[in-house]
């Protein structure tokens, strides 16, 4: 039985995909283990998982096994980083009922996964694009939210939805949202106005900026040798904007121990403190 909660909850998002939400997902994952803290990776992209072919690794179990047998959720873990405490809970792909989970089986789901998560400083949920039922549940259950956006229309248009349902249907109003694909620091910041001030006037929510990651050809690269970008070029502009999203993350979570150590690690949650 655990005493007190030390694992920060993240659900990484988007309003449609394209946007390089599950490349940040996993980039930024690295760059919180490097600062040595230990973390899990889970893929919540249940219909169409990816984080397994972004890493190059075909794991033997994925979520479906943990839903649909006796499989033990330790079982499903995959290390991707040997000695580092940094792990990932693959998904399944081609598999539609998992896409719209009804309640009974996000709260088994939920259960299995309770002790596990505990062990960990950090559990980043990378979400399905878009406003299904399911990534709605997981977003307005994890304590804080990001939202991936880039600087076209669709992506600003599809994120101001995005907040908007979980706003209304879940009664979530914090948000932090990161930029990518940005040619510049100021196509970031003038991104992210757009969307905080659309937010603000018609939804009166206030977003926070965690930051922006540059358009870099290395995150291609990367890609194509299925290696975080973190890893191939670490001195990469890419690789920078994400230590500095790290660090950010990092100071809230060490800001908000008391309440954190309070609260589940995934239910409806109060305001952290930016």
């Amino acid at each position: 039985m655990i005493n007190a909660n030390k694992t920060l909850s993240l659900a990484i998002m988007s309003g449609k995909g394209g946007v390089g939400k599950t490349n940040l997902s996993l980039n930024l994952s690295y760059a919180l283990n490097a600062g040595g803290n230990s973390l899990l990776l889970m893929d919540c992209d249940l219909g169409l998982a990816n984080l397994d072919v972004l890493l190059g690794i075909s794991p033997e179990s994925n979520l479906q096994d943990l839903l649909t047998s006796g499989t033990k959720s330790s079982d499903v873990v995959v290390p991707i980083e040997e000695g580092k405490k940094l792990d990932i809970l693959p998904a399944a792909s081609g598999v539609p009922e998992l896409v719209e989970m009804d309640e009974d089986m996000q709260g088994m789901l939920f259960q299995k996964l309770t002790k596990l998560v505990g062990k960990y400083q950090y559990l980043i949920l990378d979400l399905g694009a878009g406003i299904n039922g399911t990534v709605m549940s997981f977003a307005s259950m994890t304590q804080l939210r990001l939202v991936v956006v880039t600087p076209e229309p669709t992506s600003l248009t599809d994120s101001y939805a995005l907040i908007k349902v979980l706003a209304s249907q879940h009664g979530v109003r914090d948000f932090y949202v990161v930029v990518n694909q940005a040619s510049s620091e100021k196509e970031g910041k003038e991104t992210f106005e757009r969307l905080n001030m659309a937010c603000q006037k018609f939804l009166d929510i206030k977003l926070r900026n965690l930051g922006y990651v540059r358009n870099d050809p290395n995150v291609a690269e990367a890609v194509r040798r299925q290696v975080p970008f973190i890893k191939y070029a670490p001195k990469s502009n890419a690789s920078r904007d994400i230590l500095n999203m790290a660090v950010k993350i990092q100071k809230i979570r060490m800001d908000n121990m008391a309440l954190i150590a309070e609260s589940p690690v995934m239910k409806n949650f109060p305001s952290l403190r930016a």
